[in-house]
């Protein structure tokens, strides 16, 4: 396997642990820049957003140039802008440097895995993605419960400190062990949009933005949850976080050998439906005395972790059957409707904090996973796609 897919996979793991640390960051952050709960969450509705459009267009737009130079570039833009969190002198100015970090993880991200495909022999295109992926995983098992710690230790900006190192060092990985003149093709965004014509894409984006805005209407606000309905003081806030982090690095682990075993379809089947039942309980434990609930809470978030990860490398397996021949432009989108779901998902979240008991957020989050399993079972099997035109791929 090639080294320099590890030092790709740095980059995301740093994009990985400012998106998903900043949720438990939150309250600290309404706290410090004087918001509400529900308006500090509007930060990671931003970034979704931003990300889910900037990500496809730029990579449209930098497709013909250096990948060396936009990896490099977009960490260090990267970097900055944690960088700008950590100094923000109050809301307005936070929310603008996660604007910034956004669009520069959703360049990076998108052109992390066009560059791996590229790097990598064909045979190896799937688990090369997956190393990329891995990135990302281990910010969830890892870096962001250690970036919830610092925070408990120093605060929020100390976390962002950290976070603005990890962009700077894989910037300078990057520049230094990834060979120049490495292109892409032009690419506009048309072309790369025109595999949403191809059979069995649309439903299965679908499928991730349902699956993923339920999961996240819980997530993003997983701290308040904890602390207000099940009583867990904010210094145990970081092991709760990593006993998330370790099912899901298990979940993902799990998910791609299920998806080898059972199939795609099937793995994704039943992790949405599992994914549903957990959320629908956590609200059930809500109702029960905190003495109780909590250790079944902190349980259940090892096995919802796990249930909930299994998820990504079965629906990665899947689109790659759908369309092999666009596989770095399907998984391209496939992380622009994830990352909408991110943001679909903290508004409902929001509106439900706001305008309705805490408790009950696991009952409405459920109902999108539900959705999403209507959409698998109602768009039938997998249908192998026509290849694209060579230019597309």
């Amino acid at each position: 396997m090639n080294s320099r897919l590890f030092w790709l996979a740095l980059g995301t793991f740093a994009i990985g642990v400012e998106g998903f640390v900043v949720g438990s960051l939150l309250p600290q952050i309404a706290a410090d820049t004087r918001v509400s709960l529900v308006q500090s969450g509007y930060l990671v509705v931003a970034f979704a957003l931003t990300y889910a459009v900037g990500s496809p267009i730029l990579a449209a737009v930098t497709g013909p140039h250096d990948r060396r130079l936009i990896l490099s570039g977009s960490a260090l833009v990267f970097a900055a802008g944690a960088l700008a969190a950590g100094l923000s002198s109050g809301f307005a100015m936070l929310m603008g440097a996660r604007l910034v970090i956004a669009v520069a993880a959703g360049l990076y991200t998108a052109t992390a895995q066009a560059t791996a495909v590229a790097i990598s022999h064909a045979d190896h295109r799937a688990r090369a993605i997956s190393i990329i992926v891995g990135g990302t995983s281990l910010a969830v098992a890892f870096g962001a419960p250690l970036g919830a710690f610092v925070a408990y230790l120093v605060g929020w900006r100390g976390t962002y400190f950290c976070i603005a190192v990890a962009g700077l060092l894989a910037c300078a990985a990057i520049w230094f062990m990834l060979p120049k003149g490495l292109r892409g093709l032009r690419l506009p965004l048309r072309t790369r949009l025109a595999v949403l014509s191809q059979p069995g894409i649309r439903p299965a984006l679908l499928t991730t933005l349902l699956y993923i805005t339920g999961g996240f209407a819980l997530f993003t606000y997983l701290v308040p949850v904890a602390t207000d309905v099940f009583g867990i003081g904010r210094a145990a806030l970081p092991a709760v976080l990593l006993i998330y982090g370790l099912g899901a690095a298990v979940g993902n682990a799990v998910g791609g050998q299920l998806a080898d075993r059972w199939g795609a379809r099937r793995t994704i089947t039943a992790a949405i439906g599992s994914n549903a039942a957990m959320l629908a309980l956590f609200s059930l434990m809500g109702h029960l005395p905190q003495t109780i609930g909590a250790p079944l809470f902190v349980v259940g978030l090892a096995l919802w972790g796990m249930l909930t990860w299994s998820f990504p490398p079965a629906q990665a397996s899947r689109i790659l059957t759908i369309a092999p021949d666009a596989a770095p432009l399907a998984l391209s989108l496939n992380g622009s409707a994830l990352y909408l779901g991110v943001a679909l998902g903290s508004f409902i979240g929001g509106l439900m904090i706001q305008h309705g008991a805490i408790a009950s957020l696991g009952w409405v989050a459920a109902l999108f996973p539900l959705c999403a399993l209507a959409v698998v079972i109602l768009s039938g099997g997998s249908t192998r796609s026509a290849p694209l035109p060579a230019e597309a791929r």
